[in-house]
Formats: structure tokens, sequence, C-alpha cells
């Protein structure tokens, strides 16, 4: 019995021992922050730890006693993969900061986060500074020294502070290129390109689960460039010769975090309409990889997008009317061809087609095909008569039919304006911006 007592009270000892952390602090201005909610990061992924009120400003997050070490993102608002703060938990200390929406965010308690913060504000200065020299044209070897010895001396210094940290992960990782002796601009950047993947940790989850890593694999694919690349077709195949090279760091990792980097490069080609290269990322590797893990909907999600971007040859549209069986394609004529997406039993749309209706009768050069999301057809049959001046589709199923599926509808009305070929020109939020668009010279 004794030594059952002593097992007991050994192991209530060691469980009030573990010690719950919390991350803390105030947002400003305060009436814009609401709630916040902490997922903690892995390769690829997230999953969430807690969630917490804001108010005035103020918030005290409760880690689980068992919270492990790592990244853990903190978003404040949506979309989520828009407006967060992430920052690293070591399991051994509070976490306290202040974020302006001005002036970014300031750690009071953690040193891991306040040497992660002083660590890359120093380090970019050094290296904007750096570029400036070049930019300029200053050809004064000393003040080069001076600058490369200064990124030495900062590089240094904070590894030996991070010694035993998890930021030491990130200032190793993310170790500049320092040239012995004056370079030109030709040879730095040549010499920075061979060097680049030198330091960084591939195998690290720690590092996968971050935006660090993500982040410098895009900024090489982007960014080591030839410098005598002057047009659009040759920067995208130097593009791709950079991704490929990637692809080959990334062949050991797991597959959720490829999917996440290749996701962001395609993501970044596509917002810099680089179509050639995102095009590229997906049916190389990003298809390929999100169908083994089981991602259909990333899948779907990409080839919805690239099949609704501006310059794209729309899909194509059937429909009977007055007996009679037409085609979007089949239709010809007109400058410009508006494509809207309504239901009969939609209030939206049943104030603002009517007004579109109206405005658009003297447009001649503007036709405009209207398609149905309907369950059935009894309301629709009687709202089409009073829209005669347009072609009339009708898609039974509502958001489940095929033309809502093609054309990723996920509310009505949604609008989209062909031109004369029917190729996306524009995709306006309601009735007005299709006439502004229209009125657009």
């Amino acid at each position: 019995m004794k030594t059952r007592f002593i097992i007991f009270f050994t192991l209530l000892y060691c469980l009030t021992g573990i010690s719950q952390h919390s991350i803390s602090g105030n947002f400003t201005p305060a009436k814009d922050f609401k709630w916040l909610i902490a997922y903690q990061l892995t390769p690829g992924s997230q999953h969430y730890i807690a969630d917490t009120a804001v108010e005035e400003g103020y918030f005290n997050l409760e880690l689980p006693t068992n919270a492990l070490r790592g990244i853990y993102r903190l978003v404040y608002a949506v979309p989520q993969d828009v407006f967060y703060i992430d920052v690293i938990y070591n399991g051994q200390e509070d976490i306290q900061f202040n974020f302006n929406l001005e002036d970014g965010i300031t750690f009071v308690t953690s040193e891991e986060n306040r040497t992660y913060s002083n660590y890359f504000s120093e380090i970019k200065a050094l290296e904007k500074q750096l570029m400036d020299f070049y930019e300029s044209g200053n050809s004064s070897k000393k003040e080069y020294k001076e600058i490369t010895k200064n990124l030495s001396e900062v590089q240094i210094k904070f590894e030996a502070k991070g010694t035993n940290t998890l930021v030491y992960q990130f200032i190793k990782s993310n170790t500049p290129y320092i040239p012995d002796s004056y370079e030109d601009l030709d040879l730095f950047f040549s010499n920075k390109k061979k060097v680049y993947f030198d330091y960084l940790d591939f195998d690290s989850r720690f590092l996968q689960a971050s935006e660090f890593l993500k982040e410098s694999l895009s900024n090489y694919v982007f960014s080591a460039l030839p410098l005598d690349v002057t047009t659009k077709e040759a920067m995208q195949s130097a593009i791709l010769k950079n991704v490929a090279e990637v692809a080959e760091k990334l062949k050991d990792t797991p597959i959720p975090f490829k999917i996440a980097v290749f996701q962001e490069l395609w993501k970044t080609s596509n917002t810099n309409l680089l179509h050639h290269v995102s095009d590229a990322i997906f049916s190389t590797y990003l298809r390929d990889l999100a169908g083994q893990n089981g991602e259909q909907a990333l899948i779907d999600e990409i080839e919805l997008s690239s099949r609704l971007r501006i310059g794209e040859l729309s899909p194509e549209i059937t429909w009977t009317q007055d007996d009679k069986t037409s085609t979007l394609y089949g239709l010809a004529g007109a400058d410009k061809y508006v494509l809207v997406f309504w239901s009969s039993t939609c209030s939206h749309c049943l104030k603002e087609l009517p007004m579109l209706h109206k405005e658009l009768l003297n447009y001649e050069n503007v036709r405009v095909v209207a398609v149905g999301l309907e369950d059935n057809d009894t309301f629709w049959k009687h709202e089409i008569g009073s829209l005669p001046s347009f072609q009339h589709a009708i898609a039974l199923g509502k958001w489940e039919s095929d033309y809502a599926q093609l054309f990723g509808i996920k509310q009505t009305p949604t609008y989209f304006i062909l031109d004369k070929d029917k190729r996306f020109l524009a995709s306006p939020e309601d009735n007005k911006e299709v006439v502004s668009f229209l009125n657009k010279k």
C-alpha cells in the first residue's frame, strides 16, 4: 500500500509540474479585432489548437499543457491565409506581443521570437544596403568591404545567440552569400545562385511547417534569373528551369510539403499572369502530387481558376429556345457577350436582371446569355418572359448542375463578360459594374 501511495504522489507531482503557457497581446486599433484562432502548423497543413475573444484589443490564449514545440499561426480575420501572425513556441516560455495594423508586431516577451525578429530586421537592412551599393554604381571597395564585414558579423552574432533554440534553424538556413572580396553585380548574382541552397535544411519538419522555406524557394524561382532576360517568354523559360531545380531539392521531402511549395509557386505565377509557368507547374508537378495525396478539391480549384482566367475561351453553353437549339459559340455579330448565371427564386436576380435588360436594350453590339440555375422550370418560364432580348438557357440541378460546376458558380447572380471571340474579359460584381465595363472604350 505504501508503494502505491508513493507512485501516486510522484505522478501527481509530475503532472502539476507541467506548466501551461499562453500567448497574449494587444491589437491596435482595438475596434478592428474581435477574435483569434490558433493553429499549429505542420508541413503542408495546420491543426486547430484553441481560440479566444479579443476584448478591447486584448487577448489571452491559454495553450494546452500538451502543446508541442513548433510554429503557431494566429488568425485574426478572414481570409485566413491573409490575416495571420506566425510565432515560434518552444514549450518553455509565454509569448506576449503588441500588434498594430500600420507598424506590425513587437514582441514584449519570448526570446525566441525577439531573436527571430531582430535577426531578420538587421540582416535584411544590410542586404538592402549591399543592393543599394550596386544600384548606385558605387565603386568604393572600402565601403563594399565594410558592408560585407557587417553582414558577416551580424550572422555570426545571431548564430551564437540562437544556439540550442528553435530560431537557430531559421538563422542558419538564412545564411546570406557574403563575398570574400569585391565582386561586380554579375559575378555576385552568379555566385549567390550557386550557393543558394547550401544552408537550407530541407529535412527540417520545423522549417517545412513555416513560411520561411516556401518563401525562400519562391524567391529563388522568381528572382534568380539571368540579368540579360528581356522578354516575357525568356523569363518564363528561366523560371521553369529554377522550378526544376527546386523540384530536385524537394524529392525526398513529404508530399504535403511538396504540394504546399508548388501551390505557392503556382499562385505567384498565376497572380503575375505567367500562365505558361503556372500551367507547367500544375501539369508537371502539382496535379500528380495532389492526386497522390487525395486532394481532388485542390485539383478542381486550380482547373477552375485556369478555365475562367482572363483571356481564356469560355466553356460552351447550349440551350433550346422556341424549339431551336443554340450555342454560345454559334452566336455572332456582337463585340461583347454577357453571361449571367441567375435563378428565378433569387431576389437579387429578380431586381438586377430587369434593370440590366432595360439598360442594354440600346447596346446593339452586346448580347446576353442568361443561364437559370433551377430546381425546376416553373418559375423560370414565367420570369424569362419579362427578359425577351436575352438568350435563355436552363441548368436543372441548380448548384450541382453541370454549368454551375463548370463556371464555379457559388452565388447568383454571377456575371462574366466575353469578347467577340468568347474569351473572358471580366467578371463584374453586379449589373452596375457590367454596364460600367461595357461603357469603357
